[in-house]
């Protein structure tokens, strides 16, 4: 082996104690380690205290932690290094410590205080470390940066705010890691704003550069409380300092973005992410912490397509360490496997949320309508009120969708008697109000303010509201605004209008801008328009077979008949499934959902009696059948 030939090289003490040291370094195994530690005793340098120091090292870096302890106990002489490599990895530190003091001559240093005073962090109780942290004083390095640092975080652990920032200010000339320490360590206790403040003063003094870490800490402090401002000046940061493709920063970006109803950029952040799979394979390979935060930035909320696998994965990794009942990490799951048509995913783990926030219900009954399970959104909101968890104007805006595809007519009105009391009637009022308070809009203030607009007919104050948005507060329109102002122009009949607006937008106009003109042209019958807005549809979307049945409706009111029978024959080309449509009906509460030729109502004989005797009397009066819309 490598180890026996080095007997006949034994000629001159500093040469061999290279020789040694080399080994050490080169040895990759227990056992090559343990054959270069014989032939050091062999060879007499069991007494050299920077081989031994360096033999000690080696084996905590293989984590032989209690052979590297066992070789420093037999050394006669070792120095405060060697005594330090084994303070900040054995158990025992505690006793070695009082050893230190009480049994040698070597004083403590700042890396020996430092040390000892992280282990005591570990501990259930303070007591150790007050006793540590006044040692540290009396010698003289409370204004060590690498000891004021660890008693910060000391009392950061157990709680001690004011502590803790009192220790950070006795340091002389706080470097980086200092910083962060005070930052992330507010933010764990939930200090945001006080995060905030440390961040700033950090970079009024000068005396620290930022790195990715420091932006990192930060970020989840601006995102807990909404603070667009600080969290975009961080993203500027990132930018001009090259740290925006790191993993901590990116994920940070996308939870504040989020967290602030800004899903463009949101979403913006996360297409900057070339590979998300290989992120969060490079995240969970890093070894670093990982918190809520960081979770819910890689959770794809804003492009869920093509990314089942991914959030599967990071479903796993957070119940694996324990933030999968976090309510933020919870939520942003449910949207997202809600988006990916996982309804069934989605519910498990809203069943399975110990803590279920509003957004967490908001979540799970948007989840449900979107996905066409109306019955099941208003079956969770009744749950709601049975909790007396009030809903607010998400919940309220997704049930009343609800309502809308069930007919539950009773239901909607008692909806909107909440919407009544809950004073959520009047969004433009609601919204000037907030800006009177202070509070900065958002991408889904807007949105809602939009609709509002679009449903009330207020063309002129949903035009004026558009122009603000960008004007007076700096949001870019997402494909959702420019698509409510199609819908709010065609609503009013400006069919041409609308469609100039389209023209005129600065970003590619998708389906859903497309398929609020088409509706629109629906409504007022208008076939040239319905036309372009439809041959877009087929060339964005050309597997939805709802644009081939509004074409085809459109025609056959139009008495196109002729153009409807091209579009149908188009579709069963295409092989494309029209899903049965259903009527709804509600009787003494309770509502009722059929399709046509349906028999699987327990009372269906009952029915089909009752429908051929109000056919018959239709007839009577001379009224027949409307078929030209159908759609076959």
């Amino acid at each position: 082996m490598i180890c026996r030939k080095i007997s006949p090289l034994v000629t001159q003490s500093s040469t061999n104690r290279e020789i040694f040291l080399n080994l050490i370094s080169n040895s990759s195994t227990a056992e090559h380690l343990n054959q270069t530690h014989t032939q050091i005793i062999r060879n007499g340098f069991s007494d050299d205290l920077i081989t031994i120091t360096k033999l000690t090292q080696k084996l905590i870096s293989l984590n032989l932690i209690d052979q590297a302890y066992n070789l420093f106990s037999s050394f006669p002489k070792p120095d405060i290094f060697l005594f330090n490599v084994i303070l900040r990895h054995h158990s025992s530190c505690f006793p070695l410590y009082s050893h230190l003091r009480n049994k040698t001559s070597l004083k403590p240093d700042n890396f020996t205080y430092a040390f000892i005073i992280s282990s005591s962090s570990r501990l259930v109780s303070p007591k150790i470390g007050y006793w540590i942290h006044c040692h540290s004083i009396i010698d003289g390095f409370q204004s060590d940066s690498f000891v004021g640092s660890s008693v910060t975080d000391f009392y950061l652990k157990f709680n001690q705010i004011q502590n803790a920032q009192k220790a950070f200010d006795k340091i002389t000339d706080p470097d980086t890691v200092s910083w962060n320490t005070l930052i992330s360590g507010l933010v764990r206790n939930g200090c945001f704003s006080d995060s905030i403040r440390v961040f700033q003063d950090m970079h009024l003094s000068g005396t620290a550069r930022f790195e990715s870490s420091t932006l990192a800490a930060v970020l989840p402090a601006a995102a807990e409380l909404q603070d667009m401002r600080t969290g975009m000046y961080v993203h500027c940061i990132a930018i001009k300092t090259g740290f925006i493709a790191h993993v901590y920063v990116l994920t940070g970006l996308i939870s504040l973005y989020s967290k602030c109803g800004d899903v463009l950029t949101a979403e913006f952040v996360f297409e900057q992410i070339d590979e998300p799979d290989l992120l969060f394979k490079d995240l969970v390979g890093s070894g670093f912490e990982v918190d809520s935060c960081t979770i819910v930035g890689l959770i794809p909320v804003c492009s869920p397509v093509g990314h089942l696998c991914l959030s599967n994965s990071i479903h796993g990794f957070s119940i694996k360490f324990g933030v999968s009942s976090n309510s933020s990490v919870s939520t942003a799951l449910i949207t997202v496997y809600s988006r990916l048509n996982e309804i069934g995913s989605a519910r498990k783990l809203f069943d399975e949320a110990p803590n279920k926030s509003l957004a967490s219900w908001n979540a799970m009954i948007s989840g449900y309508t979107q996905n066409g399970f109306a019955d099941f959104a208003i079956d969770l909101f009744k749950q709601m009120q049975v909790l007396e968890i009030r809903p607010n104007q998400v919940t309220l805006t997704s049930i009343l969708s609800a309502c809308a595809q069930l007919g539950a007519l009773t239901l909607g009105k008692w909806v909107h008697e909440l919407v009544t009391k809950e004073e959520f009637q009047s969004n433009a009022y609601l919204f000037t109000a907030m800006l009177k308070t202070g509070i900065s809009p958002t991408g889904v203030t807007f949105l809602s303010l939009l609709y509002s607009c679009s449903h009330s007919g207020l063309v002129n104050e949903g035009d004026r509201v558009f122009r603000a948005m960008k004007t007076d507060h700096g949001i870019e329109p997402g494909q959702e605004h420019y698509a409510c102002m199609v819908d709010l122009h065609g609503r009013a009949g400006n069919l041409e209008q609308a469609l100039e607006f389209i023209k005129q937008m600065p970003v590619e106009p998708g389906p859903g801008v497309w398929g609020a003109l088409l509706g629109a042209c629906m409504t007022h019958k208008n076939k040239t328009i319905a036309k372009i807005a439809s041959d877009k549809l087929f060339e964005l979307d050309p597997e939805n077979i709802e644009h081939f049945v509004l074409l085809s409706n459109i025609y056959s009111t139009g008495q196109s008949y002729q153009e409807a029978a091209k579009v149908r024959e188009i579709a069963r080309n295409k092989s494309l499934t029209k899903i049965p449509g259903c009527t709804v009906i509600e009787v003494g509460g309770a509502v009722h959902v059929f399709t046509s030729g349906d028999r699987s109502h327990t009372h269906w004989q009952e029915i089909y009696a009752k429908l051929e005797e109000l056919t018959s009397k239709i007839r009577e009066l001379g009224f027949q059948a409307e078929t030209d819309i159908a759609f076959t």
